[in-house]
């Protein structure tokens, strides 16, 4: 069965995203995810340059931030939390780039640019002062990273055991004084 070039691009990724997301970066291999996808290696090559390259369109990712401007602002940790868990439950990148981030200076800087340049503009949103918003994007990133590095990667045995409903709960507050919190 022949498969156009989207298709192809499409399967490649895929695999790309289970084999990084099982294996990490570093023992992902292209000839693993060729054959995953069930095609030759050098179509991987093909289609995306390098395994760098690969890993950069599996990875790419936005973590869709709500407008938490319309959320009674009591509560917008809590719902930046129940979004976060579900992101991390939802999406293969998140947890593909987090591994990967432990050990990869590129993958890292990727997580960085993605969380500080999402997380900023949200949080400004409730304070004047730029610095501050860009202090407290850090410490939330720093919980919502905490967070799914326990829960997915190390898999902690009492998080990753936590409801999404328990983790919003835990979580919520912490965020709340992070992102609305006393100015």
């Amino acid at each position: 069965m022949r498969r156009s070039s989207e298709q192809t691009k499409a399967a490649i990724l895929r695999a790309a995203r289970d084999r990084f997301s099982a294996d990490g970066y570093d023992r992902a291999t292209v000839r693993a995810i060729a054959a995953a996808a069930d095609i030759d290696p050098s179509m991987v090559m093909r289609y995306f340059g390098s395994k760098r390259e690969l890993f950069a369109k599996a990875a790419d990712l936005d973590l869709k931030l709500p407008d938490l401007t319309t959320v009674p602002r009591d509560e917008v940790g809590r719902a930046l939390a129940g979004h976060l868990i579900d992101r991390w439950e939802g999406d293969d990148a998140l947890r593909i780039l987090l591994r990967t981030a432990m050990t990869d200076e590129e993958a890292a800087a990727k997580m960085q640019k993605i969380f500080a340049g999402q997380l900023t503009p949200l949080i400004a949103r409730f304070t004047d002062d730029p610095v501050d918003a860009a202090t407290r994007a850090g410490l939330a990133a720093s919980q919502a990273l905490g967070l799914a590095l326990c829960r997915y990667v190390i898999r902690l045995p009492p998080v990753a055991a936590l409801s999404r409903e328990e983790v919003v709960e835990w979580v919520g507050p912490t965020l709340q004084r992070y992102l609305a919190g006393p100015r």
